[in-house]
C-alpha cells in the first residue's frame, strides 16, 4: 500500500490528533503516503475533496502535534447514506483519483456507519474516539443480547437483556477510548472547585455530566469524590437518593452530587425535559437531568428542613446546579489519551498494510498485558438487526445502594488513571497557562496554517461537472 487517507468524524476529542500523529509517524516507517480530508465525511462528500498532506518527503508536518486538543482535519457530523449507491461510488471514484488505497476513519459508532458502506469500495479501517467510552462490549456475545419491539406507531425500539450478572475486566472489547480519560480528568477537577462552594456555603451542588446513556464519566468523576454519583444505567429511586442526601447533609452540612445527563427515573424515561429535537447525528438533545434532580430534592426535604438548620433561607436557594458541558471534551488530552490514541492510530496503519478491511482498532486490557491493541471487525459491535448500540457501564461496576462505583468498578477504573496524567502535562501548565505572551498575542489558530496547505481535486480531476 503507497497512499492512504484519514479523517475525523463527529464530535471533537482531545485526543484525535494524537491519533493522526500515530498513524502518520508509522505510515513514515512503512514509506506510505498520508493525506488528511478535511471535515470529515463533509470532505468526501465535497467533489473537490478537500485535503493535506500530512507527510511530504515522508516526514510529520509541524501543525500535527498529539497534545494539541481537537482536529487539524476539522470534523463536522455529515455521513455517508449506505443506500446511496451513486454517491458512495462518486466518493470512492474521487480518492481512487487521488490515488488512495486505504482510509482510515477516526470515530465512533455514526463513524462506523459511515465507514462500513465504503468498505465495499475501498479497504476501510476505524480508530475509535469518544468521551463518553461507550464503543465497545462488556463482553463479546453482548451485541446480540438485545430485543426488538415494535410500537403501537409502527416504530422499532430496542430493550437490553438481562444478560451476565458478572463480567471479568479481561472480557471487555475496547477496555477504553481516547479522550474518555482526559474527561474524566476536567470532569473531576470540576467537581473538586465546586465543593468548596457547597462546603463553605452550605449547599448541596448537582453536577451534570456527559455520557448520553453511558454513565462511564460519572462512574470515573468518583476520582473528584463526590458524595454521591448517579448514572444512567441505574433507574433513579427518589426515596433512597433523598435519604442519601439527608444523612450527608446532617453529617457535613454540604453535599455534592455528580449526574450523567442520561439518567433516568424508576419507569425508565430520561430524567427532566428532553427537548424534542436531535443532533445532527441523530441522537435526542439532553436539556435537564440536574435541574429536574433539583426540584425533585427539594421539593421532598422542603424549605423547612433548611430553615430550620439556619442554612439557607429556602430549598431553592440552599440547591444549585452546575453543567461541566462541552470542557470535558476540549483542550490538551492528558497522556493516557495522548499514548493509547497514538498506538490505535499506528495499529490501523498496519491493518490497512497487512489487507485487511471494515475493521476497528481496539485498546484491551489484561493483568497479564496491561494495555494493548487489538483489532476486530466492525459487525461484531452489531446486533442481529444490524444496530450498534452505546456500550452502558455493567451493573457489576457500579453500587447502587451506595451511589458509588462498586469494588469492580474501582479496579476497572485503576489502570486507565493511577498513571493517566504525565510530568509534562503539569509543565504544559506551568510554562504556557501564565506566560506573559498570553496577555499582547493573539490566539494563532492552528486552521490558520493548515488552510495553507489545503489542495482540491480539479474538476477534471473529480470526474463531475461543475465541481
Amino acid at each position: 500500500m503507497r497512499r492512504i487517507a484519514i479523517l475525523t468524524a463527529g464530535g471533537d476529542t482531545p485526543a484525535l490528533n494524537a491519533t493522526i500523529y500515530g498513524a502518520v509517524n508509522r505510515a513514515n516507517a512503512l514509506r506510505i503516503e498520508v493525506y488528511g480530508i478535511i471535515k470529515g465525511f463533509s470532505g468526501v462528500l465535497n467533489p473537490r475533496l478537500p485535503h493535506v498532506h500530512l507527510n511530504p518527503l515522508f516526514m510529520t508536518i509541524p501543525e500535527l502535534t498529539p497534545g494539541l486538543g481537537g482536529t487539524i482535519l476539522g470534523a463536522s457530523r455529515d455521513y455517508v447514506n449506505p443506500e446511496d449507491t451513486t454517491t458512495l461510488k462518486q466518493v470512492a471514484h474521487r480518492l481512487s483519483r487521488m490515488g488512495i488505497e486505504g482510509l482510515i476513519c477516526i470515530g465512533g459508532d455514526g463513524t462506523i456507519n459511515g465507514m462500513q458502506p465504503l468498505a465495499e469500495f475501498i479497504p476501510t479501517v476505524l480508530a475509535p474516539k469518544t468521551i463518553d467510552n461507550d464503543l465497545g462490549l462488556n463482553y463479546a456475545e453482548e451485541a446480540t443480547e438485545w430485543l426488538r419491539e415494535t410500537g403501537s406507531n409502527g416504530r422499532a425500539s430496542y430493550r437490553k437483556l438481562q444478560g451476565r450478572d458478572e463480567i471479568s475486566l479481561d472480557d471487555l472489547v475496547n477496555y477504553a477510548t481516547p479522550g474518555y480519560a482526559t474527561a474524566v480528568y476536567v470532569a473531576a477537577s470540576g467537581i473538586q472547585r465546586v465543593r468548596t462552594t457547597a462546603e463553605s456555603h452550605r449547599r448541596i451542588a448537582i453536577i451534570e455530566v456527559m455520557g448520553r446513556d453511558s454513565g462511564y464519566i460519572a462512574l470515573g468523576s468518583a476520582y473528584g469524590q463526590p458524595d454521591i454519583i448517579l448514572i444512567p444505567e441505574a433507574p433513579l429511586d427518589e426515596l433512597a437518593l433523598v435519604e442519601r442526601v439527608r444523612e450527608v447533609y446532617d453529617l457535613q452540612k454540604h453535599v455534592v452530587i455528580v449526574v450523567g445527563e442520561g439518567v433516568r427515573d424508576a419507569s425508565g424515561q430520561p430524567l427532566g425535559t428532553l427537548s424534542r429535537s436531535v443532533d445532527p447525528a441523530g441522537n435526542i438533545i439532553f436539556s435537564g437531568a440536574a435541574e429536574h434532580l433539583k426540584q425533585i430534592i427539594g421539593d421532598s426535604l422542603g424549605d423547612e428542613y433548611f430553615v430550620s438548620k439556619r442554612r439557607n433561607e429556602s430549598a431553592n436557594s440552599a440547591i444549585f446546579t452546575r453543567k461541566l458541558g462541552h470542557t470535558q471534551r476540549g483542550g490538551r488530552p492528558i497522556l493516557f489519551d495522548r499514548f493509547h490514541a497514538a498506538q490505535l492510530g499506528s495499529k490501523a496503519v498496519e491493518i490497512l498494510a497487512e489487507g485487511q478491511t471494515n475493521m476497528v482498532v481496539t485498546l484491551q486490557w489484561n493483568r497479564e498485558r496491561g494495555f494493548h491493541v487489538d483489532a476486530i471487525p466492525a459487525f461484531r459491535l452489531r446486533d442481529q438487526w444490524g444496530i450498534i448500540h452505546p456500550r452502558q457501564v455493567h451493573r457489576s461496576l457500579y453500587d447502587a445502594v451506595r451511589f458509588q462505583p462498586s469494588r469492580l468498578g474501582v479496579e476497572f477504573l485503576m489502570p486507565i488513571f493511577t498513571n493517566a496524567i504525565g510530568a509534562d502535562d503539569m509543565e504544559e501548565v506551568r510554562a504556557h497557562l501564565f506566560h506573559p505572551g498570553n496577555l499582547t498575542n493573539r490566539f494563532h489558530s492552528v486552521n490558520v496554517d493548515i488552510q495553507k496547505r489545503i489542495r482540491l481535486l480539479s474538476p477534471a480531476a473529480s470526474g463531475e461537472s461543475g465541481a
